[in-house]
């Protein structure tokens, strides 16, 4: 099985008058001109219907797909009966007899039934109206990667796994699609809208602001395949798909057990991982199904700080990965009533504690407090950590009524999160009660999002039209919930914790809103050879109004070997209720930085004003051609308009910092009136900008048989992204809300380009993959620090521009299958130890960040070699 990879970025697209261009342009013409004179149309339908048949049955079809190849080849012929539903993975209703024993998707990639962006079932991959990826377990499997989130980064170039980060930001996984911020990406589990997490990432980047789905969540046992949609759907799905779809797929073959065992360590020796992977399925009598999997994960930290610029030891620890233990389940199953209606049901459930260190505080700064500096005679070092509770239920039933489809169904979601502190202090209750607690309960979050759906399809042929004429629709109402607890008594006395003030009465709270929607989708051919599809959406939300929105998707097969397809929709994302009530004040030993509700006193005495939805328009066209035989390319242009991006804007600093903060019951230390005026800011959430974002994505495979000796298959593929600002939002004074530094995190924080390439051969027992990936340059606006240490920030206004430049890591693996039950795999992700290039000395605070902690193209851990060991039932 091939291992293919899609790369993605957009260096080289330029655009004139809103028209996108690209560098890669002669590329896609050479390979337009190879496919429009490949032969007669009639003269290779034959041959392609018949390759399609051969690559599939040798085994040929690469490892992650996009919407490939060969696009009229494999078209179902018309007045084929087909029942749709809901979009879900468990679309048909057909018998769980049959659907269950169906084997898992291997990387049959174009040749796979797809259930994301179509209303339609049975339409594959290189069919779909808009480019979908079709990742398979085997392939996350063989990036020896132990997470979700991480395995989907070395797959595809379009999805990109943000910087780690640090504080409570570092504890919540995310990722991103198309250069933009995570909550614009939404996320599916069988169909289903998942919840998000209730852990904000409130720190500066480019996710500032953002509660995701929490991927890694959902046990990587579980997972049967995974479909990514690169295009805009709100019309399809509602709030936050404007960059595009990822559906989690989940298993439910109702036989067979699988065990995985993933061991690896970092090439600087630090960061060991160990997960253990475990699933199998069973028969609930003779009409039903069970499968059940579950993992464990435990990373150790990983150490990448500079000597600490005050003490000129390795002793801050604040860069780094976090320390993190992960244990989840799921259940997936289902029954037959009768042939026609269908029960089924999932649950999943995870656990994860994880501590992120926080800067190093020196001994003398307990000078002044003897009981805390005998617990910490050579300073200390707080950890942040995570207490997190996450499930989802689903129950449902679906069902075929007088050839109407129909899938009733109900999902309740939560995530609660317990953050503390721990190897922290608060001087103020050892000032004035003579204690000293080190271990603190600062914030606690809870989430919750209970959804109910009603839809329906069905296919019809008048005697008016030639073509059939599928007709989907449905309605849905959303609650959601969240909510932010009170701190602890001693992490709120005087000026808080150190570290991470509690959250103060003032500040907590219970939020909600209900969320009410219809859709109507309709697809049909105007020809045999061409497609049309319409959708439109309506969504009212209690807290800020109704949206409406509306796609038009339409593709045209010239040839068996070559077709055109295009989308133009509209979008948008309501702003969250993290987004509109969240607040929390981080204390750095010479700094503080609050983020304040934007309903907050201290928000509008400053102009705050309630946030709006953001909204979307998107573009795209694309070609799907097969220039020579068994060589599969895909060439998609897209243009995303997004207006009122949500990010924190109005910043303000010292002394009307200090005055916003107190105005919402915050404390602040005691030495805050020595701190430079830009030590001390807050800001709140706020529709801050326009951007325009285009890109170019690229995909190509091809197999080469080696005769006896085995197969290579070849894949590259190519993401090219660029983001620009299109306008600012301004305060009631004319201030832009947005300084420099936040321009970058809108716009350049994201890798320009992203290209990933190479082969995977097969020879008998033996299969080994090498791939290399480039990432491209990103571009940050970086703080000046000065003073003894870099203890000071300099301006709030001047930053030094740096450049992140390119990086190539190398991904290598060898297989050894001792048995057809079991194999064992040796390899090594980024093999050569690269790292993010290292930021200059004086834009680093406290001098131990040697790579930029909000922005950078790669992870910082450098190399990562493992052990993998698979054995099946």
């Amino acid at each position: 099985m091939q291992q293919r990879f899609i790369v993605e970025g957009l260096q080289g697209v330029r655009s004139t008058k809103g028209t996108l261009l690209c560098r890669g342009g002669s590329f896609a013409s050479i390979l337009l001109a190879a496919t429009l004179f490949s032969g007669p149309v009639s003269a290779h339908a034959q041959t392609a219907l018949s390759s399609a048949s051969a690559d599939k049955t040798a085994g040929a079809a690469p490892a992650v797909k996009s919407v490939q190849a060969r696009p009229a080849s494999a078209r179902r012929p018309h007045g084929t009966p087909n029942a749709v539903t809901s979009g879900s993975a468990d679309n048909t209703v057909s018998s769980v007899r049959r659907t269950t024993t169906a084997a898992p998707v291997e990387s049959s990639g174009e040749e796979s039934v797809i259930v994301t962006g179509t209303r339609e079932t049975g339409r594959k991959a290189r069919q779909s109206l808009s480019p979908i990826d079709v990742v398979t377990a085997k392939q996350l499997s063989q990036t020896g990667q132990p997470n979700l989130r991480e395995a989907l980064a070395q797959l595809l170039p379009s999805l990109t796994m943000p910087t780690g980060g640090f504080d409570t930001g570092a504890l919540t996984d995310s990722i991103s699609l198309r250069g933009l911020n995570p909550n614009e990406t939404l996320v599916l589990v069988d169909g289903k809208r998942r919840h998000t997490t209730a852990n904000m990432y409130a720190d500066p980047g480019p996710q500032q602001g953002s509660t995701p789905v929490d991927i890694d969540m959902i046990p990587m046992a579980a997972i049967d395949h995974v479909e990514v949609l690169r295009d805009g759907a709100s019309a399809q799905y509602g709030s936050d798909a404007v960059a595009g779809v990822v559906n989690i797929i989940l298993k439910k073959q109702d036989h067979g057990f699988h065990a995985q065992s993933i061991s690896g360590i970092t090439a600087a020796k630090d960061g060991f991982q160990q997960g253990v992977y475990l699933d199998g399925g069973a028969k609930l009598g003779q009409r039903g199904f069970i499968h059940v999997s579950g993992d464990f994960f435990h990373t150790d930290h990983t150490y990448r700080s500079a000597p600490d610029a005050r003490t000129g030891t390795k002793i801050n620890n604040v860069l780094g990965q976090p320390e993190q233990t992960r244990e989840s389940v799921a259940i997936k199953a289902g029954y037959d009533i009768t042939d026609n209606i269908q029960l089924y049901g999932t649950a999943t459930y995870a656990h994860r504690h994880a501590e992120a260190y926080q800067n190093y505080r020196l001994p003398s700064s307990l000078s002044k407090y003897p009981g805390y500096a005998a617990i910490y005679p050579y300073g200390y070092s707080p950890l942040q950590t995570i207490e997190e509770n996450d499930y989802e239920l689903t129950a449902g039933v679906k069902g075929v009524f007088r050839g109407w489809n129909w899938d009733l169904s109900t999902v309740y979601g939560r995530d609660y999160d317990d953050i503390g502190l721990k190897n922290s202090t608060n001087t103020a209750i050892e000032r004035d009660t003579g204690r000293t607690p080190t271990k603190f309960d600062v914030q606690g979050f809870n989430n919750s999002q209970w959804s109910n759906t009603f839809d329906l399809s069905r296919k019809f042929r008048l005697a008016v039209w030639p073509h059939e004429i599928n007709v989907a629709g449905g309605a849905s109402y959303r609650y959601e919930s969240y909510s932010i607890g009170t701190g602890s008594p001693d992490s709120l006395y005087g000026s808080g914790s150190d570290a991470l003030a509690g959250t103060n009465p003032g500040n907590a709270g219970n939020f909600n809103r209900d969320v009410v929607a219809g859709y109507l989708d309709v697809s049909t051919h105007l020809t045999r050879h061409w497609q049309l599809d319409l959708a439109g959406r309506y969504e009212h939300y209690t807290d800020v109004g109704n949206t409406e929105t509306g796609k038009v998707s339409t593709r045209y097969d010239v040839s068996p070997r070559l077709a055109f397809r295009a989308t133009i929709s509209n979008g948008f994302h309501a702003p969250t209720l993290a987004q509109e009530h969240y607040s929390a004040l981080a204390i750095s030993p010479t700094a503080a930085r609050g983020l304040i509700a934007v309903n907050s006193a201290g928000a509008l005495a400053n102009g705050a004003s309630a946030l709006k939805p953001e909204r979307s328009t998107n573009v795209s066209g694309g070609i799907v051609m097969e220039p020579f035989k068994k060589l599969h390319v895909t060439v998609d242009v897209y243009q995303i308009n997004l207006r009122d991006q949500i990010m924190p804007g109005g910043q303000v600093y010292g002394a009307q910092a200090a005055s916003a903060l107190v105005m919402n019951g915050f404390t602040l230390p005691d030495s805050y009136p020595s701190w430079s005026a830009s030590s001390l800011s807050t800001h709140w959430f706020a529709n801050v900008a326009s951007t325009r974002t285009q890109g170019l994505d690229i995909v190509a495979n091809y197999p080469t048989q080696l005769g006896n000796i085995g197969r290579i298959d070849w894949d590259v593929a190519i993401n090219l992204n660029r983001t620009r600002l299109s306008h600012q939002a301004a305060d009631a004074n004319g201030t832009p809300l947005l300084n420099a530094q936040s321009v970058a995190y809108l716009t350049t924080a994201y890798p320009r380009s992203k290209m990933i390439f190479g082969g995977r051969f097969t020879s008998g027992k033996w299969a080994v993959a090498v791939h290399e990936i480039r990432y491209g340059q990103v571009t940050s606006q970086l703080t000046y620090y000065g003073g003894v240490g870099n203890t000071s920030s300099l301006s709030s206004t001047n930053y030094r521009e740096f450049q992140n430049t390119p990086k190539f890591v190398t991904n290598l693996e060898v297989t050894y299958r001792v048995t057809p039950q079991l194999a064992v795999t040796l390899g090594g992700n980024n093999l050569f130890d690269a790292r993010p290039s290292r930021v200059p000395d004086g834009n680093r605070y406290l001098g131990a960040p040697q790579y930029y902690m909000s922005t950078s193209q790669l992870g910082m851990n450098g190399g990562f070699y493992y052990l993998r060991g698979d054995i099946s039932f």
